[in-house]
């Protein structure tokens, strides 16, 4: 079969096209990511936020089997709004998929999905819902409760809390959740993909419900660490959240925090008759492999951050003790040696100092770090070079202050490498 899947780099959809790929089937891959050169028959070009031609789309996906939408959002950004990526662009792809002639849709929701949500994420999947069960051909509708993958984003986000002396729990952590492993849910889909006999609506949830606290400390557990958790009021936990949603961003908002007190939960006996098999229970989520990939996640990110702020202080208490705390007359002597007197003294000196403590809160305050990486490799560099032309002694210097260089162009060269700050990590 052919089977095209809007979004197959994101967590749900990449897990599909894996079993797609492995059972033989031939998959189209469709995200803003994609479009390959022309002729190219595995990929094709699509942004919801600016759908391609409906006539070029139409003709795209003539002979295609099935079309699959795992494109999703958490929070609204720029051009993507909810409005947008969740209903919008997917139904303006049914639409030419029904025109085109494709039997079969399968639109992957949200659990408690619903129009009259007052969380515009679970209200916008509704709508989408809503309007592709409409249409004329099969639809299958997959409504997931709480995904656990080790890669996934929300899965590393309770391991990073879990990982914490005290992890914070919403009020007393007795909220009901229904996690699913990946496997099953991969598996769910790739049958709503090729099976002619499938449900409209499914409930993807895992096997049995737990508290929030019980599926917290599951991870502690995974993780040697005992059970500690720490209660935070729901009306302040609230007002954080907003505060934070607004200015980082991430999966954690007021909105998550209020479809968490309403509940994630469902029957499972369908999705076990449809699978004819059972659901993998939450306690065994954590085998060796998922237990060392997140602790591992854990250990990268906690040493990423240590060496982020490490930088962040030395570029800070370099301009401090350029300013304030280093003779200024001592100051004026090294730079008199590579040609700076006077003003121009005073202003290399300033302007030095300023674009370092500049450097360090750009580290600390900013998400998307590259830029700033890129700056401070340029800024060493250059400083390296003027002293070893102008103080070359600098280099056999006890203290070693330009051999310390090597390993600072090192550390940054790492976090350049591995630092992920924009939240890219797959939904």
């Amino acid at each position: 079969m052919r089977v095209l899947v809007a979004g197959g780099d994101g967590l749900l959809g990449a897990a599909l096209v894996r079993r797609l790929a492995a059972a033989g089937h031939t998959v189209i891959l469709a995200g803003r990511a994609h479009g390959g050169a022309d002729g190219d028959s595995a990929t094709l070009a699509l942004d919801y936020t600016a759908p391609p031609a409906h006539a070029a789309l139409v003709e795209r996906l003539r002979g295609v089997d099935t079309v699959v939408n795992a494109v999703g959002i958490f929070r609204e950004k720029g051009k993507q709004s909810f409005d947008a990526v969740h209903v919008k662009g997917p139904l303006a792809l049914f639409h030419a998929a029904v025109e085109a002639g494709v039997p079969r849709i399968v639109q992957i929701s949200a659990l408690g999905a619903d129009p009259g949500a007052n969380e515009e994420f679970l209200a916008s999947k509704g709508r989408a819902d809503a309007q592709a069960l409409a249409l004329p051909v099969s639809v299958r509708v997959v409504r997931p409760s709480l995904v656990f993958a080790p890669e996934g984003a929300s899965t590393r986000q309770f391991a990073r809390w879990a990982d914490l002396p005290l992890t914070p729990l919403p009020g007393d952590g007795r909220q009901r959740i229904q996690p699913i492993h990946i496997d099953d849910i991969a598996a769910l889909l790739e049958c709503l993909a090729v099976d002619n006999e499938a449900p409209a609506m499914t409930a993807a949830v895992g096997p049995r419900p737990l508290e929030l606290r019980e599926y917290l400390d599951m991870f502690r557990r995974a993780f040697a660490r005992r059970s500690a958790f720490l209660s935070v009021p729901l009306p302040l936990l609230r007002r954080m959240l907003s505060w934070a949603g607004r200015m980082r961003g991430g999966l954690a908002s007021a909105d998550a925090l209020a479809m968490l007190e309403r509940g994630n939960t469902a029957d499972p006996s369908a999705l076990r008759v449809f699978l004819r098999r059972p659901l993998r229970d939450p306690a065994t989520f954590f085998d060796r492999r998922a237990a060392h990939g997140l602790a591992m996640h854990v250990r990268h990110l906690r040493y990423l951050v240590l060496m982020r702020w490490a930088l962040a202080a030395m570029w800070l208490g370099t301009a401090w003790v350029s300013l304030f705390a280093y003779p200024r007359a001592a100051s004026h002597a090294l730079l008199a040696r590579l040609g700076l007197h006077g003003d121009w003294a005073d202003l290399a000196l300033w302007s030095g100092a300023l674009l370092d403590a500049v450097l360090g809160l750009a580290l600390l305050v900013l998400r998307r770090r590259r830029g700033i990486y890129r700056a401070q490799l340029a800024l060493v560099l250059a400083y390296t070079l003027l002293i070893s032309i102008g103080l070359p002694e600098f280099w056999w210097h006890p203290f070693g202050p330009l051999l310390k260089n090597i390993p600072l162009l090192a550390m940054i060269l790492v976090l350049h490498a591995l630092d992920r700050p924009d939240g890219s990590d797959p939904r």
